[in-house]
Protein backbone atom coordinates (compact mmCIF):
# COMPACT_ATOMS: atom_id res chain seq x y z
CA UNK A 1 0.00 0.00 0.00
CA UNK A 2 1.22 3.17 -0.65
CA UNK A 3 3.19 4.92 2.03
CA UNK A 4 1.98 8.39 0.78
CA UNK A 5 -1.53 9.90 -0.24
CA UNK A 6 -1.42 13.37 -1.68
CA UNK A 7 -4.53 15.61 -1.32
CA UNK A 8 -4.00 18.33 -4.22
CA UNK A 9 -6.88 21.46 -3.90
CA UNK A 10 -5.07 23.27 -6.85
CA UNK A 11 -5.19 21.97 -10.36
CA UNK A 12 -2.82 19.22 -10.66
CA UNK A 13 0.24 20.05 -13.10
CA UNK A 14 0.90 18.90 -16.71
CA UNK A 15 2.96 15.77 -15.32
CA UNK A 16 0.62 14.89 -12.84
CA UNK A 17 -2.38 15.22 -15.41
CA UNK A 18 -0.61 13.22 -17.91
CA UNK A 19 0.26 10.38 -14.93
CA UNK A 20 -2.67 10.26 -14.13
CA UNK A 21 -4.40 9.68 -18.14
CA UNK A 22 -1.72 6.71 -18.22
CA UNK A 23 -2.91 5.37 -15.04
CA UNK A 24 -6.66 5.48 -16.66
CA UNK A 25 -5.00 4.02 -19.68
CA UNK A 26 -3.66 0.92 -17.76
CA UNK A 27 -6.64 0.83 -15.69
CA UNK A 28 -9.09 0.11 -18.95
CA UNK A 29 -6.36 -1.74 -21.02
CA UNK A 30 -6.29 -4.30 -18.34
CA UNK A 31 -10.67 -4.07 -17.52
CA UNK A 32 -11.85 -3.10 -21.16
CA UNK A 33 -13.36 -0.10 -20.27
CA UNK A 34 -12.58 3.31 -19.40
CA UNK A 35 -12.40 4.25 -16.02
CA UNK A 36 -13.19 7.47 -15.64
CA UNK A 37 -15.63 9.37 -17.92
CA UNK A 38 -14.89 12.31 -19.95
CA UNK A 39 -15.61 14.97 -17.84
CA UNK A 40 -12.98 14.21 -14.43
CA UNK A 41 -10.18 14.08 -17.53
CA UNK A 42 -11.65 17.05 -18.86
CA UNK A 43 -11.13 18.74 -15.38
CA UNK A 44 -8.33 17.45 -14.88
CA UNK A 45 -6.25 21.22 -14.84
CA UNK A 46 -9.41 22.58 -13.65
CA UNK A 47 -9.46 24.59 -10.14
CA UNK A 48 -12.66 25.62 -8.27
CA UNK A 49 -14.10 25.46 -5.16
CA UNK A 50 -16.66 22.21 -5.92
CA UNK A 51 -13.85 20.06 -6.95
CA UNK A 52 -11.50 18.03 -5.60
CA UNK A 53 -8.51 16.44 -6.91
CA UNK A 54 -6.90 13.79 -4.76
CA UNK A 55 -3.39 11.55 -5.86
CA UNK A 56 -2.36 8.42 -4.25
CA UNK A 57 1.10 7.56 -4.51
CA UNK A 58 3.58 5.05 -4.01
CA UNK A 59 6.54 4.40 -2.33
CA UNK A 60 8.39 5.51 -5.40
CA UNK A 61 6.38 8.64 -5.91
CA UNK A 62 4.63 6.98 -9.08
CA UNK A 63 0.81 7.35 -9.21
CA UNK A 64 -1.30 4.80 -8.18
CA UNK A 65 -4.62 6.03 -7.89
CA UNK A 66 -6.54 9.01 -8.79
CA UNK A 67 -9.96 10.60 -7.08
CA UNK A 68 -12.23 13.55 -7.98
CA UNK A 69 -14.93 14.34 -6.36
CA UNK A 70 -17.49 16.84 -7.86
CA UNK A 71 -19.73 18.47 -4.88
CA UNK A 72 -21.84 21.35 -7.73
CA UNK A 73 -24.66 19.25 -8.17
CA UNK A 74 -27.35 18.70 -5.15
CA UNK A 75 -24.99 15.13 -4.58
CA UNK A 76 -21.64 14.91 -4.78
CA UNK A 77 -20.68 12.71 -7.18
CA UNK A 78 -16.91 11.19 -7.44
CA UNK A 79 -15.00 8.91 -9.79
CA UNK A 80 -11.96 6.93 -8.82
CA UNK A 81 -9.67 4.63 -10.55
CA UNK A 82 -6.37 2.68 -8.68
CA UNK A 83 -4.00 1.49 -11.38
CA UNK A 84 -4.08 -2.41 -11.43
CA UNK A 85 -0.49 -3.21 -10.05
CA UNK A 86 -1.90 -1.22 -6.58
CA UNK A 87 -5.27 -3.03 -6.69
CA UNK A 88 -5.97 -4.84 -2.76
CA UNK A 89 -3.35 -3.04 -1.24
CA UNK A 90 -5.84 -0.41 0.17
CA UNK A 91 -5.31 2.14 -2.34
CA UNK A 92 -9.33 2.09 -3.37
CA UNK A 93 -10.43 2.12 0.20
CA UNK A 94 -7.92 5.51 1.44
CA UNK A 95 -9.65 7.03 -1.77
CA UNK A 96 -13.68 6.25 -1.01
CA UNK A 97 -12.95 7.52 2.47
CA UNK A 98 -11.31 10.57 1.40
CA UNK A 99 -14.06 11.16 -0.92
CA UNK A 100 -16.77 10.67 1.89
CA UNK A 101 -14.81 12.97 4.34
CA UNK A 102 -14.57 15.44 1.53
CA UNK A 103 -18.66 15.22 0.26
CA UNK A 104 -19.58 15.34 4.50
CA UNK A 105 -17.39 17.70 5.42
CA UNK A 106 -16.20 20.37 2.68
CA UNK A 107 -14.43 22.47 4.42
CA UNK A 108 -11.55 19.45 3.90
CA UNK A 109 -11.14 20.86 -0.08
CA UNK A 110 -11.08 24.34 1.15
CA UNK A 111 -14.05 25.09 -0.39
CA UNK A 112 -15.78 28.22 1.74
CA UNK A 113 -19.59 27.79 2.54
CA UNK A 114 -20.46 24.86 1.05
CA UNK A 115 -22.72 22.35 2.76
CA UNK A 116 -22.35 18.45 3.46
CA UNK A 117 -23.94 16.39 0.60
CA UNK A 118 -24.59 12.84 0.08
CA UNK A 119 -22.20 11.13 -2.06
CA UNK A 120 -22.57 9.02 -5.31
CA UNK A 121 -19.65 7.09 -6.82
CA UNK A 122 -19.31 5.95 -10.55
CA UNK A 123 -18.19 2.50 -11.98
CA UNK A 124 -17.87 2.27 -15.15
CA UNK A 125 -18.52 -0.98 -17.36
CA UNK A 126 -20.32 -2.17 -13.72
CA UNK A 127 -17.42 -4.54 -13.27
CA UNK A 128 -17.91 -7.77 -10.75
CA UNK A 129 -15.03 -6.15 -8.83
CA UNK A 130 -16.24 -2.27 -8.76
CA UNK A 131 -20.01 -3.90 -7.38
CA UNK A 132 -17.85 -6.44 -4.62
CA UNK A 133 -16.17 -3.04 -3.73
CA UNK A 134 -18.74 -1.23 -3.49
CA UNK A 135 -21.52 -3.72 -1.45
CA UNK A 136 -18.27 -4.27 1.42
CA UNK A 137 -18.34 -0.52 2.27
CA UNK A 138 -22.28 -0.33 1.68
CA UNK A 139 -23.03 0.73 -1.08
CA UNK A 140 -26.08 -0.13 -3.47
CA UNK A 141 -26.57 0.82 -7.20
CA UNK A 142 -28.59 4.10 -7.04
CA UNK A 143 -28.82 5.20 -10.74
CA UNK A 144 -27.64 3.26 -14.74
CA UNK A 145 -26.40 5.38 -17.38
CA UNK A 146 -26.95 2.49 -20.39
CA UNK A 147 -25.11 2.49 -23.28
CA UNK A 148 -27.06 1.37 -26.32
CA UNK A 149 -26.03 0.41 -30.00
CA UNK A 150 -26.99 -0.25 -32.97
CA UNK A 151 -24.70 -0.66 -36.46
CA UNK A 152 -24.93 1.60 -39.14
CA UNK A 153 -25.40 0.87 -43.35
CA UNK A 154 -25.84 2.48 -46.69
CA UNK A 155 -29.35 3.04 -45.82
CA UNK A 156 -28.62 5.32 -42.72
CA UNK A 157 -26.47 7.23 -45.10
CA UNK A 158 -28.94 7.36 -47.94
CA UNK A 159 -31.75 8.44 -45.87
CA UNK A 160 -33.71 11.90 -46.02
CA UNK A 161 -33.18 14.91 -43.51
CA UNK A 162 -36.90 14.45 -41.69
CA UNK A 163 -39.26 17.24 -42.30
CA UNK A 164 -39.17 19.92 -39.50
CA UNK A 165 -42.46 21.75 -40.52
CA UNK A 166 -41.79 25.62 -39.68
CA UNK A 167 -38.25 24.54 -38.52
CA UNK A 168 -35.20 25.02 -40.16
CA UNK A 169 -32.22 22.62 -39.45
CA UNK A 170 -28.67 23.91 -39.73
CA UNK A 171 -25.22 23.12 -37.95
CA UNK A 172 -23.51 24.84 -34.91
CA UNK A 173 -21.14 28.32 -35.74
CA UNK A 174 -18.67 28.13 -32.98
CA UNK A 175 -18.51 31.21 -30.67
CA UNK A 176 -21.37 33.01 -32.48
CA UNK A 177 -23.99 29.72 -30.79
CA UNK A 178 -21.85 29.26 -27.55
CA UNK A 179 -24.50 31.17 -24.85
CA UNK A 180 -27.52 30.11 -27.15
CA UNK A 181 -26.41 26.59 -26.87
CA UNK A 182 -25.76 26.66 -23.34
CA UNK A 183 -28.72 28.12 -22.29
CA UNK A 184 -30.86 25.24 -24.56
CA UNK A 185 -29.22 22.88 -22.95
CA UNK A 186 -29.82 23.93 -19.83
CA UNK A 187 -33.36 24.20 -20.21
CA UNK A 188 -33.62 20.58 -22.04
CA UNK A 189 -31.49 18.96 -19.52
CA UNK A 190 -32.83 20.89 -16.16
CA UNK A 191 -33.15 17.92 -14.13
CA UNK A 192 -29.91 16.22 -14.93
CA UNK A 193 -27.21 16.24 -12.95
CA UNK A 194 -24.65 16.90 -15.22
CA UNK A 195 -25.38 17.50 -18.43
CA UNK A 196 -27.79 20.56 -17.25
CA UNK A 197 -24.70 22.17 -15.73
CA UNK A 198 -22.46 22.46 -18.65
CA UNK A 199 -21.02 26.19 -18.81
CA UNK A 200 -19.46 27.78 -21.91
CA UNK A 201 -16.15 27.05 -20.77
CA UNK A 202 -17.36 23.27 -20.68
CA UNK A 203 -18.15 23.84 -24.40
CA UNK A 204 -14.96 25.05 -25.03
CA UNK A 205 -13.18 22.35 -23.35
CA UNK A 206 -14.82 20.31 -25.81
CA UNK A 207 -14.52 22.55 -28.86
CA UNK A 208 -10.72 21.93 -28.33
CA UNK A 209 -10.49 18.47 -28.12
CA UNK A 210 -9.23 16.91 -31.04
CA UNK A 211 -12.77 14.60 -32.35
CA UNK A 212 -15.00 18.17 -32.56
CA UNK A 213 -16.65 18.46 -35.48
CA UNK A 214 -19.01 21.57 -35.78
CA UNK A 215 -20.44 19.90 -38.95
CA UNK A 216 -21.69 16.98 -36.91
CA UNK A 217 -23.25 19.75 -34.55
CA UNK A 218 -26.41 20.71 -35.52
CA UNK A 219 -28.70 22.98 -34.26
CA UNK A 220 -33.07 23.26 -35.01
CA UNK A 221 -34.31 27.01 -35.25
CA UNK A 222 -37.20 28.81 -36.01
CA UNK A 223 -37.81 28.47 -40.02
CA UNK A 224 -37.93 32.20 -39.80
CA UNK A 225 -34.62 32.45 -38.89
CA UNK A 226 -33.54 31.31 -42.07
CA UNK A 227 -31.13 28.02 -42.75
CA UNK A 228 -27.78 30.53 -43.14
CA UNK A 229 -28.69 32.66 -40.06
CA UNK A 230 -26.06 32.50 -36.86
CA UNK A 231 -29.69 34.06 -35.13
CA UNK A 232 -32.88 32.29 -33.85
CA UNK A 233 -33.28 31.24 -30.98
CA UNK A 234 -32.48 27.57 -31.02
CA UNK A 235 -34.83 25.13 -30.01
CA UNK A 236 -33.38 21.28 -30.48
CA UNK A 237 -29.77 20.17 -30.97
CA UNK A 238 -27.90 17.49 -31.75
CA UNK A 239 -24.18 16.78 -31.27
CA UNK A 240 -22.39 14.21 -32.46
CA UNK A 241 -18.71 12.65 -31.88
CA UNK A 242 -16.48 10.44 -33.84
CA UNK A 243 -13.24 9.70 -32.15
CA UNK A 244 -10.13 10.14 -34.28
CA UNK A 245 -7.57 7.09 -33.52
CA UNK A 246 -10.14 4.57 -35.22
CA UNK A 247 -9.67 2.82 -38.21
CA UNK A 248 -11.04 4.58 -41.77
CA UNK A 249 -14.01 1.78 -41.72
CA UNK A 250 -15.03 -1.81 -41.38
CA UNK A 251 -11.98 -3.83 -42.08
CA UNK A 252 -10.27 -7.27 -40.60
CA UNK A 253 -13.46 -7.03 -38.25
CA UNK A 254 -12.61 -3.60 -36.70
CA UNK A 255 -15.70 -1.26 -36.64
CA UNK A 256 -15.43 2.22 -36.86
CA UNK A 257 -17.82 3.95 -33.88
CA UNK A 258 -20.12 7.01 -33.93
CA UNK A 259 -21.50 8.48 -30.94
CA UNK A 260 -24.68 10.15 -30.37
CA UNK A 261 -23.21 12.37 -27.80
CA UNK A 262 -26.16 14.54 -26.73
CA UNK A 263 -29.72 15.17 -28.26
CA UNK A 264 -31.84 18.42 -26.07
CA UNK A 265 -35.02 19.66 -27.10
CA UNK A 266 -36.32 22.62 -25.72
CA UNK A 267 -39.61 22.05 -22.88
CA UNK A 268 -40.86 24.59 -25.43
CA UNK A 269 -40.95 22.24 -28.36
CA UNK A 270 -41.73 19.32 -26.67
CA UNK A 271 -43.86 16.72 -28.65
CA UNK A 272 -43.26 17.87 -31.91
CA UNK A 273 -40.93 15.06 -32.70
CA UNK A 274 -37.98 16.67 -32.69
CA UNK A 275 -36.03 13.89 -30.61
CA UNK A 276 -36.58 11.11 -32.95
CA UNK A 277 -36.05 13.80 -35.96
CA UNK A 278 -32.25 14.54 -34.87
CA UNK A 279 -31.56 11.04 -34.01
CA UNK A 280 -32.44 10.58 -37.37
CA UNK A 281 -29.99 13.49 -38.45
CA UNK A 282 -27.13 11.92 -36.22
CA UNK A 283 -27.62 8.35 -37.44
CA UNK A 284 -27.27 9.55 -41.17
CA UNK A 285 -24.30 11.82 -39.77
CA UNK A 286 -22.53 9.12 -38.82
CA UNK A 287 -23.05 6.84 -41.78
CA UNK A 288 -21.62 9.53 -44.12
CA UNK A 289 -18.50 10.23 -41.86
CA UNK A 290 -17.90 6.45 -42.45
CA UNK A 291 -18.91 5.11 -39.20
CA UNK A 292 -20.82 1.48 -39.46
CA UNK A 293 -22.02 1.46 -35.41
CA UNK A 294 -23.36 4.08 -33.46
CA UNK A 295 -23.68 4.68 -29.52
CA UNK A 296 -25.40 6.94 -27.58
CA UNK A 297 -25.79 6.95 -23.20
CA UNK A 298 -29.10 7.25 -21.43
CA UNK A 299 -30.24 7.15 -18.08
CA UNK A 300 -31.55 3.69 -17.26
CA UNK A 301 -35.42 5.63 -15.96
CA UNK A 302 -35.75 7.96 -19.26
CA UNK A 303 -38.55 6.20 -20.37
CA UNK A 304 -38.83 8.70 -23.13
CA UNK A 305 -36.02 8.62 -24.35
CA UNK A 306 -35.51 4.93 -24.30
CA UNK A 307 -38.62 4.37 -26.43
CA UNK A 308 -37.35 6.89 -28.71
CA UNK A 309 -34.25 5.22 -29.06
CA UNK A 310 -35.36 1.77 -29.16
CA UNK A 311 -37.63 2.66 -32.49
CA UNK A 312 -34.09 4.00 -33.91
CA UNK A 313 -32.68 0.25 -33.46
CA UNK A 314 -30.88 0.76 -30.78
CA UNK A 315 -30.06 -1.99 -28.21
CA UNK A 316 -28.50 -2.24 -24.69
CA UNK A 317 -24.72 -2.76 -24.98
CA UNK A 318 -22.93 -1.77 -21.80
CA UNK A 319 -24.07 -0.06 -18.20
CA UNK A 320 -22.44 2.39 -16.25
CA UNK A 321 -23.74 2.62 -12.54
CA UNK A 322 -23.43 5.04 -9.62
CA UNK A 323 -23.24 3.88 -5.98
CA UNK A 324 -24.55 5.46 -3.24
CA UNK A 325 -25.70 4.56 0.55
CA UNK A 326 -29.34 3.57 1.57
CA UNK A 327 -30.55 7.01 2.92
CA UNK A 328 -30.02 6.71 6.86
CA UNK A 329 -26.83 4.66 6.13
Amino acid sequence: MPTQTTLSFDPLDAPTQDAVRALAAAAASQDGVAPLSEQPLLRLGTEADWLTHVVARGDDGVVAGYLQVDRGGEDASAELVVHPAHRRQGVGTVLLRTAERDARLPMFSGAPGQRGKPLRVWAHGDLPAARAFAAAHGYEVARELLVLARPLGPDDAASDVPDLPGLALRTFRPGADDEAWVRLNARAFADHPEQGRLTVDDLHDRRREPWFDPEGFFLVVPADAGSDDAGGEPLGFLWTKVENDQPDGARDGERRAGEIYAVGVSPDAQGRGLGRALTAVGLRHLARAGCDRAVLYVDGDNAAALATYAGAGFERAAVDVQFARPAGA
